[in-house]
């Protein structure tokens, strides 16, 4: 009983959240995330997608984001490594209006000792309405997408002003 509580107290609090709306630019932020076992296919559809991922600003991991720079000549910003803090300095990316999605490839079979990490990663960019694909078939709707070469407004949660009326309901 109480998990049906918390789960119609969330939805509550979120539909009467105020949203605002943002731009995602033309040019789009993109971050490249991959499982060690997964590298290998993200490379290999970054080298598909070239001419594509060169229009936009790229980062990723640590390890992925230089494996696929080696591998492509992109130029690819890298953050730490997944296991440490990789994926939580992109989920900070996302919250600062920083990236504009994710493509992840990620293993789906094995463990990953972060895996709590990639969780955040995921619900962050949910929360902030940030397209993320998890898999080769989804980066590839993602990215031939006629979005890709427009500007695209999304709402979010107003949190600012979420905050300020939490407080006030507190006091």
């Amino acid at each position: 009983m109480p998990q049906i509580f918390a789960a119609n107290t969330r939805i509550g609090v979120q539909s009467m959240a105020e949203k605002i709306t943002l731009t995602i630019k033309k040019q789009k932020s993109i971050a490249l995330i991959a499982h060690d076992g997964m590298k290998a296919d993200l490379i290999q559809w970054c080298k598909d997608n070239i001419e594509t991922l060169k229009k936009h600003s790229l980062c990723g991991t640590g390890t992925t984001a230089r494996m696929i720079t080696d591998a492509t000549d992109l130029p690819v910003r890298g953050y730490n490594s997944g296991p440490l803090g990789g994926d939580q300095q992109i989920g900070a990316k996302i919250v600062e209006g920083k990236i504009d999605f994710v493509i992840f490839f990620s293993d789906p079979l094995t463990a990953a000792p972060h895996d709590p990490d990639v969780k955040a990663l995921m619900r962050i960019a949910q929360v902030y309405d940030i397209p993320f694909a998890n898999n080769k078939a989804t980066a590839d709707f993602l990215i031939h997408s006629t979005l890709m070469d427009e500007e695209y407004d999304h709402d979010v949660i107003n949190f600012k002003e979420n905050i300020a009326r939490r407080a006030e309901t507190l006091k």
